[in-house]
């Protein structure tokens, strides 16, 4: 393309060239238009009095149903697809609280035969995968309904992109190395935080390496997610927390990513907003549907922001940390974003300005350091009310495992989108003072 010049040694997900930013699934690749020279205070930035030099942005997205009874629409929009036989992958959790049931009774209404695949695991494994994707081929199924919360979906996703390319899903780790979309996916969350239901991520955990690997992909986002409010009422409080917990990560996360946008932000913002809000009242009153609602909504919003903004060292650390030890995703994050937070804070101030006001923090302080240390006493707050408490020891976390994580969390997809550059020396701090 004449005019563009390429600078610099290319990074995971990132090419170092100023200019035009073009946004891949997780990090972002940047042109410079010959005889522009890029301005402002990093690379990337939208200049709106420069009109020569302009971010560009996808916004990728399924189709999705918002509301009490969406969950009873998985028959109408199966038949959308002419579909002969569907995949229900669930869990036995999601079972025994009467949800498949529900789904279930929406497909025979439709008459759409199915057969249910439960074996997944709160950390869906490499081998929970591949036998799903055996039973799908082996039944000749031609669909796939997910319900339940985040692993379930990921494991959905995982087992249909094996199903039509072939190879173990290890194979398609990273970002954009799915050759060949899944079949037809319909997403039915029952938890309010992991947004699974509109990502082009997967989270497997492999347990033989004792990690979490990350598939980004646009060939990952489900076809449709019908997200229906009532199903979470069945959560316990502290799966309600782990789970509100990550959708604020997910808001915080992509509003300070590299790869921010005015579009990004306008939903990560509200995420924050709306799980400040409601997560307390969702954890007491779990029959609340006003708050069960909310939080659903700011996991909604809050996936629609990192989908396509990315993340960072949060969920990068939180990755391997939770394929090392098995802890819940949600725990993790819990556990590290304040002391993320401290790590990124000067990288982006304005940014954690604006996520201070969002969590409720009064305004009128003055001096970043007292406004990062209002955001930090304001999610310890929220975690410690939440009761996800204690520390990384007391769950087991040695001194002497934390260069091992911090090898693996390094080379994580998503830490390419963190605000500030983090090297392993960097990770090992924050894993120390999180511990």
């Amino acid at each position: 393309m004449q005019g563009i010049h390429p600078e610099g040694n290319p990074s995971p997900g990132r090419i170092a060239w100023p200019g035009i930013l073009l946004l891949f699934p997780c990090g972002f690749r940047t042109f410079h238009i010959e005889g522009e020279q890029p301005t402002g205070s990093h690379t990337g930035e939208a200049h709106v009095a420069n009109s020569k030099t302009i971010a560009l942005r996808k916004f990728v997205a399924p189709e999705f149903v918002f509301g009490t009874g969406a969950l009873d629409l998985a028959g109408r929009y199966a038949s959308n697809l002419h579909i002969r036989k569907a995949l229900i992958v669930t869990d036995p959790g999601v079972t025994a609280a009467g949800w498949l049931s529900r789904v279930a009774e929406s497909l025979t209404a439709s008459t759409i035969p199915y057969v249910v695949f439960d074996r997944v695991s709160p950390n869906p494994r490499v081998e929970e995968v591949m036998h799903g994707a055996e039973v799908f081929l082996t039944e000749g199924c031609d669909v796939i309904v997910a319900v339940g919360g985040g692993s379930v979906i990921d494991c959905a996703k995982g087992l249909g992109i094996v199903s039509t390319n072939h190879q173990t899903v290890r194979t398609f780790e990273g970002v954009d190395n799915v050759p060949e979309p899944g079949p037809p996916l319909i997403a039915i969350p029952t938890t309010a935080g992991t947004s699974a239901d509109v990502s082009q991520f997967a989270i497997i955990a492999d347990m033989q390496e004792r990690l979490k690997f990350a598939i980004i992909s646009k060939t990952v986002v489900p076809d449709v997610a019908l997200v229906d409010p009532l199903t979470t009422v069945t959560m316990d409080p502290y799966l309600t927390a782990c789970t509100g917990m990550d959708a604020l990560v997910h808001a915080i996360e992509a509003y300070v990513s590299e790869a921010h946008s005015p579009v990004y932000d306008l939903h990560a913002l509200e995420a924050i907003r709306l799980i400040t809000r409601h997560l307390q009242t969702a954890i007491e009153q779990p029959d609340d549907l006003d708050a069960r609602a909310g939080m659903m909504l700011g996991s909604l919003e809050a996936g629609l922001a990192f989908s396509n903004a990315s993340l960072g060292a949060v969920h990068a650390m939180a990755h391997s940390l939770g394929g090392y030890l098995d802890m819940p995703h949600g725990e993790c994050n819990a556990l590290l974003l304040e002391h993320v937070v401290a790590f990124n804070y000067d990288a982006a101030p304005e940014r954690y300005a604006a996520i201070a006001t969002a969590l409720g923090i009064p305004p009128g302080l003055t001096g970043p350091s007292t406004v990062r240390a209002s955001i930090r006493a304001r999610i310890n707050e929220m975690r410690t009310t939440a009761r996800i408490a204690g520390s990384l020891a007391g769950r087991g976390l040695k001194s002497a495992d934390i260069p091992v994580l911090a090898e693996k969390a390094v080379k994580d997809p998503c830490l390419v989108t963190n605000p500030r550059r983090a090297l392993k020396r960097d990770l090992e701090v924050i894993y120390e003072d999180a511990r």
